[in-house]
């Protein structure tokens, strides 16, 4: 049974292309659902049942669990068992008609363009400080995730065109459009530092920095200069698609913009865009009741 896992992994490397963490997440999830099998005395796949399946959604919910989280774990038990399915091993697909549990959808938080702009006020002109600027400029400037910008290298700019050159997820390549504000913070830190090939954000050491590196520096800075919530780069990234939405109105542009490969992740931003509406219409519409 283990070595059925770890070549549904192999296959989601070589043959789905799909990234290391998202690999990683499905091998946690089966070994998790393997070892539960084990303590039902389950021996082979195809003794599995949607009840045992049932069950383990029981057993995630007792360990609290959020629905989230038994989603997503499902999410990885479908696919394994239709791998099992297509390639023999099993001849029935017990996960069919499984349930996943609801969730509350959560709206994407976001900062106000005054909070963007009180993290990008220059303090110094230290390369720390250039090429942290450099960093909030490029996140809000092209939606990135920040797994994508510490991937970043120097080649990957554009100045001439305007473009950023972006691995996402599962490798695909996408060109975002760079601001202008981030072309000159970006040109600001490379002619401090003198970088001009490799990576394109380093740390004290000389290496490129970690997303754990980048994750502390942008929470510090947000409460150095005044706000009290908890900011982090993904918050940046909803700000900057919210931002885009509200000013083109275009839900098909700000998904290629965001490199989703499906508008249903896009569309959460649509509800961003209505409380903004609604806010404007309560604060300024003759009818609105006040």
């Amino acid at each position: 049974m283990q070595e059925n896992i770890n070549d549904f992994i192999s296959y989601l490397d070589i043959e789905r292309n799909y990234a290391l963490n998202t690999q990683r997440a499905y091998a946690k999830d089966l070994y998790q659902l393997l070892d539960f099998l084990q303590q039902q005395h389950i021996q082979q796949w195809a003794e599995v049942t949607i009840e045992h399946l049932n069950a383990l959604i029981i057993n995630l919910r007792s360990h609290n669990n959020s629905a989230r989280s038994i989603r997503r774990h499902l999410s990885s038990v479908r696919g394994f068992f239709t791998y099992l399915v297509n390639h023999d091993i099993i001849l029935n697909n017990c996960s069919v008609g499984l349930r996943s549990p609801k969730i509350d959808k959560n709206l994407p938080k976001t900062l106000d363009y005054n909070q963007i702009e009180l993290l990008l006020r220059l303090q110094s002109k230290s390369a720390i400080e250039l090429r942290n600027i450099a960093i909030i400029e490029v996140i809000y400037s092209c939606a990135l995730r920040v797994s994508e910008l510490v991937g970043l290298n120097v080649n990957n700019i554009d100045f001439e065109g305007g473009f950023l050159q972006v691995m996402g997820k599962g490798s695909k390549m996408r060109h975002t459009p760079l601001g202008k504000a981030a072309q000159k913070a970006l040109s600001r830190y490379l002619q401090k530092t003198g970088i001009v090939m490799g990576a394109l954000f380093l740390n004290n050491k000389g290496q490129r920095m970690s997303v754990r590196a980048i994750e502390l520096m942008i929470k510090k800075r947000a409460l150095s200069v005044g706000i009290k919530v908890n900011v982090y780069p993904h918050m940046l990234r909803h700000t900057a698609a919210t931002h885009f939405l509200q000013s083109s109105h275009d839900l098909c542009s700000v998904q290629d913009f965001l490199g989703h490969e499906s508008i249903k992740s896009t569309q959460v931003y649509t509800h961003l865009d209505f409380l903004e509406l609604s806010k404007v219409y309560d604060k300024c519409h003759p009818r609105a009741k006040k």
